[in-house]
């Protein structure tokens, strides 16, 4: 009887597999279709397809699994063009079907309203080990190039009880009062790397820079590290890792190596943390985690065991902390997400920023004359340019209908952060200029929104405010040292930002 019932499922298994194989077979024909055989895709000339039938359930509502506009879209991984992709998707309609790279399908969600509405739904969640089957059932794994984007346990990929747990422990470390102490260590921060990249302007040949590697990247690695506590010999290989955590158009082998890497960098992290605990967040979530003394050698951290990207996949989920500290795994995840959310972003948004003021001297204008302040350049600049062009992934819980489209239970959801804040239903015709006097310019969903809204929106704002004013005043004649078609994305359809900004600074206002 237990042989009969083994090879009963071994037969239900391997029919899975054939099944998730026919699956991938016909998306990856999809995919060929629409990108026409391969190369670089020009967004705009990507076809709709041939209409589809939309064909009743037993209930009676409209299965749309076919998408508006017949085929799904096939997501660009390298965010050669996110824009241009947010606006094709938007034409399309709220909620349309796409394959994401490596041949997963979900729903991508552009409109604004909608977003909001599904942002504050309980029926929508972003824990993949209790309401994506895909992963549960482990069609979706280890072999996909984006998994550690649902595979990690942290506060941003929590649902209902476990995630009013996680930002309770969380939530103290982003309070407005602890943010507003950080504003004269930024400046300063911000005023050393201006005297560094004005040293390297001089001794570049032709005097240009990168503002992005000189000045936008370290600036929130700094203050992230300082405010985690993390040791000069750690920081290189955990900027590194960051970067190649948000490059999502690497190779499965890439992705596996940075994966493994980012778990053994955390994981020495820890322990030195353990051994040698200060005033930073990084020992107070430790000490969080364990309830004992972080110092104690009995809580020394061994994280091997994590570096499993499919870690935890199947009905029981990860290890959970089955009280109210930290698992062991929650604590390096959270850690990862905190110091990757509070870097890559805020790094974007100061890129975007300089580049839009520098393409439209008219609004850095309104700023120099008082008719506009600093927030406003950075509200508007987090509208036109989210830094985060798309969020993954989300999931319905149950059933949830989106207008005319029926969103069954169990599939996944994209949401088009760059693409809704583009909107011109929300933000009117010319949605896509950059005007610091928008009426709309705080209207934007570029830090999230609902439960998930992001702890460390205070702290982005209050650094790119510093960090604007401090460059502009100290170099107000500086301009870009390319045309700005010529500036390259960030290989990334998450990540949403110039990979080089090369400018010419000028004469300081001091020199």
């Amino acid at each position: 009887m237990a042989r009969q019932q083994e090879q009963q499922k071994q037969q239900k298994q391997q029919g899975r597999r054939d099944e998730r194989g026919r699956q991938e077979q016909q998306e990856q024909q999809e995919q060929q279709e629409l990108r026409g055989g391969g190369g670089v895709v020009d967004l705009r000339a990507v076809s709709d397809g041939p209409d589809q039938q939309a064909v009743p359930d037993t209930q009676g509502a409209p299965d749309l699994r076919a998408g508006r506009g017949g085929c799904p879209y096939a997501m660009d991984g390298l965010g050669r063009d996110v824009q241009g992709e947010g606006a094709l998707l938007r034409g399309r309609g709220e909620v349309v079907r796409v394959v994401l790279p490596g041949g997963v399908g979900a729903w991508a969600v552009t409109d604004p309203g909608v977003i909001r509405g599904l942002l504050t739904d309980g029926r929508v969640s972003k824990d993949a080990y209790r309401h994506w089957p895909a992963w549960q059932r482990g069609e979706v794994g280890a072999e996909w190039p984006l998994a550690v984007w649902v595979s990690v346990q942290n506060l941003v990929t929590s649902y209902g009880a476990e995630h009013r747990r996680l930002r309770g422990l969380m939530g103290s470390a982003f309070t407005a009062r602890r943010v507003g102490l950080l504003g004269p260590r930024v400046g300063e921060i911000a005023a050393g790397l201006l005297e560094g990249m004005e040293a390297s302007a001089r001794e570049a040949r032709d005097g240009v820079v990168d503002v992005r590697g000189l000045y936008a990247q370290p600036l929130p690695s700094r203050v992230m590290l300082e405010l985690f506590g993390i040791p000069e010999e750690f920081r290189g290989a955990l900027r590194e890792i960051i970067e190649g955590f948000f490059a999502t158009g690497v190779s499965l082998d890439e992705a596996r190596r940075n994966y493994a890497a980012l778990y053994r960098t955390m994981g020495e992290l820890v322990a030195f943390k353990r051994r040698c605990p200060g005033e930073d967040l990084t020992s107070a979530l430790i000490a969080a985690g364990t309830g004992a003394d972080p110092a104690d050698p009995a809580a020394h951290s061994d994280l091997t065991h994590l570096t499993d990207v499919g870690h935890g996949a199947g009905a029981g989920g990860p290890e959970a902390a089955g009280g109210e500290g930290l698992s062991e795994k929650e604590l390096v995840d959270n850690l990862i997400m905190l110091l990757s959310a509070g870097c890559e972003p805020t790094v974007n948004l100061l890129a975007n920023a300089v580049v839009l003021l520098l393409r439209e001297p008219g609004q850095l204008e309104l700023v120099r004359s008082g008719r506009a302040s600093w927030g406003d350049v950075v509200e508007e600049a987090l509208r036109v340019e989210a830094p985060g062009a798309n969020a993954i992934l989300r999931y319905a819980v149950e059933d949830v209908r989106v207008g005319e489209t029926v969103i069954p239970r169990g599939d996944a959801l994209v949401i088009g952060f760059a693409a809704a804040g583009r909107d011109p239903g929300a933000h009117g015709e010319d949605a896509e200029r950059f005007d610091v006097m928008r009426a709309t310019r705080r209207e934007h969903l570029s830090f999230g929104h609902g439960v998930h809204y992001c702890l460390g929106a205070p702290l982005a704002r209050l650094e790119a405010e510093i960090a604007l004013q401090a460059l502009f005043a100290r170099f107000p004649e500086m301009r870009l040292a390319v045309e700005p078609d010529a500036l390259r994305p960030t290989e990334s359809f998450i990540s949403n930002g110039p990979r080089e900004v090369p400018v010419v600074l000028g004469p300081p206002a001091d020199g």
